[in-house]
């Protein structure tokens, strides 16, 4: 197959495209034919060595963690997929080298769930990884309808799909985006607010009761403002400050979940979450791919195209 590679860690010019053996599917696992793979801020980080002291890495490493594509074989025991099935899903293994920029992945079933049809191929890949976390993120503080929730960062990849699942459970939400975004929050159906100083007040002037939850997907001040407009530390969650766990709220690092997929699926198909693709790019340029992540400015993702028919 061909694939995306790394023979050590390095930056977006260390990548190679070249020819690997197919991989091998255990017990347990589906071998997907991939058809586009999702672009994430922890792809780069991770190809950089910054997680090098809590993830067994080996090489060469093929990087990527999400997958949209077509079930090519099942493993021994495998009664949720058949060859044909088209699925999503969020392909993070205990030891990370065989990822998602090939074309083809093996992934056990509890990684993956059914692609909802009212997603193309390149929004399906955008979900995964983004979505999971945003909605893990979500369930960890209870959000619930009626109430307030503020949104740090809710034009990017994880916060444009935490607003939709946020609205769609029924909570009015409030998000922090830059001006040239504002337009695009609305239509996700949150109140865009700028970040930058004085967010309280402006937070304030907008839900002068106060807010119920707060999602910091940016890092920097989030933690600060949040507990500062929450009152009660439990009811924060952050992907990107450790911190906040420290406070009494929550650090939330996405795991695989088939089952949260599935929900997710489930609202794309009612028409609750769309995906915004904002750049789709050919496997080959991968390296193009990281740099236009790394600058993060992107509103919504980044996908590679992988020519599979």
């Amino acid at each position: 197959m061909k694939a995306i590679t790394l023979n050590g860690y390095g930056g977006p010019g260390a990548l190679r495209l070249t020819d690997l053996p197919d991989p091998k599917v255990a017990p347990g696992e589906v071998l997907i034919r991939v058809r586009a793979a999702g672009v994430n801020p922890v792809d780069w980080k991770l190809a950089e060595g910054r997680l090098d002291a809590v993830m067994e890495t080996r090489f060469p490493l093929v990087p990527g963690w999400d997958v949209a594509g077509v079930v090519e074989r099942v493993g021994f025991d495998v009664e949720e997929f058949a060859p044909g099935d088209e699925v999503f899903g969020y392909i993070r293994k205990d030891t990370v080298q065989l990822g998602a920029y090939a074309e083809l992945v093996s992934a056990h079933v509890r990684m993956v769930a059914r692609k909802p049809a009212a997603l193309s191929w390149e929004q399906a890949a955008g979900v995964p990884l983004a979505g999971l976390t945003a909605y893990q993120a979500i369930k960890r503080v209870g959000v619930r309808a009626g109430e307030t929730v503020l949104v740090h960062a809710a034009a990017g990849g994880v916060g444009s799909l935490g607003v939709q699942i946020a609205v769609a459970l029924g909570a009015r939400v409030i998000g922090t985006a830059s001006a040239r975004n504002h337009d695009f929050v609305r239509k996700l159906g949150a109140e865009p607010v700028a970040y930058g100083p004085g967010l309280d007040g402006r937070v304030a002037r907008l839900a002068p009761e106060g807010i119920d939850a707060a999602l910091d997907f940016v890092g920097a001040d989030a933690v600060d403002t949040s507990l500062r407009l929450l009152g009660r530390p439990d009811r924060l969650a952050s992907i990107a400050d450790p911190e906040a766990a420290e406070r009494g709220g929550h650090y939330v690092w996405v795991r695989p979940d088939s089952a949260d997929l599935a929900a997710l699926a489930e609202l794309a198909g009612a028409g609750k979450l769309a995906v915004h693709v904002e750049q789709v790019l050919p496997l080959a340029e991968a390296a193009q791919a990281w740099r236009s992540n790394a600058q993060g400015h992107t509103r919504g993702k980044i996908v590679l195209s992988v020519a599979n028919g």
